[in-house]
């Protein structure tokens, strides 16, 4: 089965509140249906940049707006989604196979990316085309 958009999904993160703050714990196979091996964050992106422009061969990710709040299209080659992260319980799991751009960011916008693998540059669909081509073949 080709990965569709329709497999990327908001999750709900568990959220524990204290007249202090709150905390949102993230588990492996618990709160994500995977095991976290990199963990990276973008921050101080300017206004108007566009972040992303790529899809994934193998890696699953979770994204969190740690602070603030921006955008996800998501594009499976066939159809396209918008999704808006702003809350930080709140996060896309992005399978396989899907394109993402990453745009609209606040002022002070922090995006969390949960990743199932350590960074492989082959696992990288850079080019539209490309990735095209890939899912054509899955």
């Amino acid at each position: 089965m080709k990965p569709s958009i329709y497999n990327c999904n908001v999750i709900e993160l568990p959220k524990i509140h204290n007249r202090a703050g709150n905390i949102t714990p993230v588990n492996n196979y618990t709160d994500i249906p995977f095991h976290v091996k990199r963990v990276y964050y973008l921050y101080d992106v300017p206004g108007g940049e566009t972040r992303g422009g790529h899809g994934h061969k193998q890696l699953h990710q979770v994204i969190i707006a740690a602070s603030g709040s921006f955008d996800v299209m998501l594009d499976d080659g066939h159809i396209k989604k918008l999704v808006t992260l702003n809350r930080p319980n709140y996060a896309l799991l992005i399978v396989p196979g899907i394109w993402r751009d990453l745009l609209n960011f606040s002022s002070g916008a922090v995006l969390l990316v949960l990743a199932s693998e350590t960074y492989d540059e082959n696992d990288y669909l850079r080019d539209y085309n490309e990735f095209l081509e890939f899912k054509s073949g899955l």
